[in-house]
């Protein structure tokens, strides 16, 4: 059994625990919150690959004692090139989810590292960039032991995998990898130390970057050298949510985080005062619903958009919706839903500057496209375009839709927690489950966590849009449900498709709180 870890001097939570520990040794020797979150995400990137690459997006929320958070989005827009009559000319009447046409959109995560280390050079005395790289570096060239998800993901996607430019040459060489066996990425640690040594920037704008696009090109994806040359991750403003015990803070468009956020508005006013029964999970799987929705109308690129998601937040319209969720039936379901693969990470440091960041691939292991020069795994986030009008069409230069979301919370009483996981559709859901425990009902941060958790339709690893259950929850509550129109499905106690989800919480005190998912590989590292 896990326990919530303590520690006065520097916490980080990943789902992997070497990326954990990278984190963690970072603050050991000095090092801030924002550059432990750079050395975990890099390291992540080498020793979870079927989950996450550098060839990816990022966001950040980044937050100092007495201050409102700062948001970084670093997702990357569609190429110029992009369009559906790219993809008409080619026979396509929709767009890929591996392979080269999929890999559509510019990876911003390498971006918004930089950017988050520009928001925390004022905290003084910055670490080298090489040492924030090194451990990634270390792992790529030495080697990383294949994990059990690693071998079952490899094994059970190769099939649509195994042709895709790059793919089988890295992760594949006569099929999948072997449990605890050795698998070697020189090319992306010789990437990572090239960026350490140059710097970033040379990911977009560097031989990084040209041989990057020099491949993508030759295999016929949309994306150019003058697409990554144009990037930039951007510091924007976070939506909040007012609520008795404090402020909670998401992502805006072109992340589902406002679906967040109202998930938590419309389950406070239906007045719930325990934890575990059925008013807690029917009420949050009926807010889920009624969130769901408006996310599903109008969130896409937010220059596109034609609703203010922040209004959604406002007491008006959560009343409204409060009001339509009844309270004693489950109303219809499914609705469109959509897929996704991700990591999410937190880190505090000694200071009380608290980290909750998210980086992701979309689909496990993404297109499958590898770069050979460099070893970058490129993502499939543009996949989840449409080819037809909507919220979400395909356009050049536009931002996709994303299920990432970065959770934090600035309480009354001085605490601020970052929370947060993997999985897609089910994030909003997890992010409900664990907040709801830990910060409404008093719940330990740890028992938040590992409590069992439920998923409202598809997401990393499921097919059914069914409400499923992990089967710890009490057989009464599992009947009630189903009783009012849910249609349940039980599932195993501690399920992947349920998302690896952590927490990190600093209290004024300067006692720092952290807790990891005992459905992932991944560890709370203290200092």
């Amino acid at each position: 059994m896990l326990h919530t870890r303590t520690s006065l001097s520097g916490m980080v939570t990943a789902p992997h625990h070497l990326a954990a520990q990278a984190g963690a040794d970072v603050l050991r020797e000095g090092g801030n919150a924002v550059e432990a979150m750079v050395a975990a995400a890099s390291t992540i990137a080498v020793v979870y690959p079927h989950m996450n690459a550098i060839g990816g997006d990022g966001f950040w929320l980044i937050a100092e004692p007495g201050k409102a958070p700062v948001a970084v989005r670093a997702c990357g827009p569609a190429a110029r090139a992009a369009s559906p009559a790219f993809y008409r000319e080619r026979g396509m009447a929709v767009i890929p989810a591996r392979g080269p046409q999929a890999a559509l959109t510019v990876a911003g995560a390498v971006g918004g590292w930089a950017e988050a280390l520009a928001v925390a050079a004022p905290w003084g005395n910055p670490l080298p960039l090489q040492r924030l790289l090194g451990d990634a570096v270390r792992h790529a060239r030495d080697g990383i032991v294949v994990t059990p998800s690693q071998h079952r993901l490899t094994r059970d996607k190769l099939p649509e995998l195994q042709d895709v430019p790059g793919f089988s040459d890295v992760f594949a060489q006569g099929g999948a990898p072997a449990v605890h066996s050795v698998l070697r990425q020189p090319a992306l640690a010789e990437t990572l130390r090239r960026l350490g040594e140059a710097g970033l920037d040379d990911f977009y704008r560097g031989d990084v970057a040209r041989s990057n696009a020099a491949f993508l090109e030759r295999i016929d994806s949309p994306l150019r050298l003058a697409d990554l040359e144009a990037y930039r991750a951007r510091r924007v403003k976070p939506l909040g949510l007012d609520l008795p015990m404090g402020c909670v803070f998401n992502m805006p468009p072109p992340t589902q985080g406002v679906s967040s956020l109202m998930i938590l508005g419309l389950f406070e006013r239906l007045g719930v005062n325990s934890a575990e029964g059925f008013e807690h999970v029917h009420g949050l799987v009926e807010a889920t619903k009624r969130a769901f929705l408006l996310r599903n109308a109008y969130v896409g690129d937010p220059d596109r958009m034609s609703a203010d998601p922040q209004v959604w937040l406002t007491p008006a319209v959560l009343a409204q919706e409060a009001g339509r969720i009844d309270r004693t039936r489950a109303a219809p379901w499914p609705q469109p839903t959509v897929p996704g693969d991700t990591v999410w990470m937190g880190a505090a440091d000694k200071d009380g500057r608290v980290v909750s960041y998210i980086q992701s691939i979309f689909w496990e292991f993404g297109s499958g496209v590898v770069v050979p020069e460099t070893g970058v795994l490129w993502q499939n986030r543009g996949s989840s375009f449409t080819l037809h009008d909507g919220p979400n069409a395909l356009a050049p230069e536009r931002l996709p839709f994303h299920t990432l979301n970065p959770a934090m919370a600035q309480f009354a009483d001085g605490r601020i927690l970052a929370y947060g996981t993997m999985g897609g559709e089910g994030q909003p859901q997890t992010q409900a489950a664990v907040f709801s425990r830990y910060a409404l009902f008093g719940q330990d941060l740890q028992a938040a966590v590992t409590a069992p958790r439920w998923l409202l339709g598809r997401t990393w690893g499921a097919e059914t849009t069914t409400l499923k259950l992990e089967n710890r929850f009490d057989p009464e509550l599992i009947a009630q449900l189903r009783e009012v129109g849910h249609d349940i499905e039980v599932v195993g106690p501690f399920e992947d498709m349920m998302g690896h989800a952590g927490g990190v919480v600093f209290h004024p005190s300067g006692v720092i709180e952290g807790a990891s998912d005992p459905r992932s590989d991944g560890s709370c590292a203290a200092v």
